[in-house]
């Protein structure tokens, strides 16, 4: 019997090289899967610089191969490369999805999605010693150090996905909704959000018209 949120997929091809290349300094069983879970998870949130703004629709673009390639990717897409690598070490993961709204600097956010809501929000469910922790790897430390919002640091032990308060103590990011988790990647679910969240982003053909790779 397979053990779930192990498998690799359309989306989750962790066997191609690009994964296993990104993993391949943590195939050591002297590390424990606690150790490779919080490194691969600030590597991926660091290396990887967040943007939100880059959309597609094309089921290509969210495999973790291709999402390695890139030097930047939005939550769901760091969230589905960090997923690929931990299944790639044998620790179960599996995404999970939000709705969250941003309280600082959103006047970009709001200029391009009318909104301080962003939906879906990705994140990630990790097993780890016998229980489900979440982690968020979407904003790396530069941007954090930007916006003066101290980076989410994952210790294995906790959960570790909402920034909810800047370094003032402003409040920066809350999660109105939750969507649940799943085994794969649901882009149709994914995008039926987007419409009903961004109309204005879309022609009368339904098509993107300004958020395109």
């Amino acid at each position: 019997m397979k053990m779930p949120y192990l498998e690799p997929t359309f989306y989750f091809d962790f066997e191609n090289t690009s994964i296993q290349q990104l993993i391949s300094d943590y195939k050591n069983e002297s590390i424990s899967d606690k150790e490779k879970a919080i490194d691969i998870y600030t590597k991926i949130r660091d290396q990887w610089k967040y943007d939100p703004y880059n959309i597609s629709f094309s089921k290509e673009h969210y495999r973790s191969s291709f999402i390695a390639k890139k030097s930047t990717g939005n939550c769901v897409e760091k969230s589905i490369l960090l997923i690929a690598c931990l299944r790639a070490l044998g620790i179960p993961a599996r995404l999970h999805l939000g709705k969250v709204k941003n309280h600082i600097a959103v006047e970009r956010l709001i200029e391009k999605f009318g909104s301080n809501e962003l939906s879906p929000h990705g994140m990630v469910n990790v097993f780890l010693n016998n229980k489900w922790l979440k982690m968020s790897p979407a904003f790396n430390a530069s941007l954090c150090k930007k916006f003066n919002v101290e980076p989410l640091e994952f210790d294995g032990e906790n959960n570790s996905f909402l920034q909810q308060y800047n370094s003032e103590g402003s409040k920066f990011m809350e999660y109105i909704d939750d969507y649940g988790h799943f085994e794969d990647v649901p882009l149709e679910f994914m995008v039926r959000m987007l419409k009903e969240h961004y109309p204005h982003i879309f022609d009368a053909n339904n098509n993107l018209t300004e958020f395109k790779l």
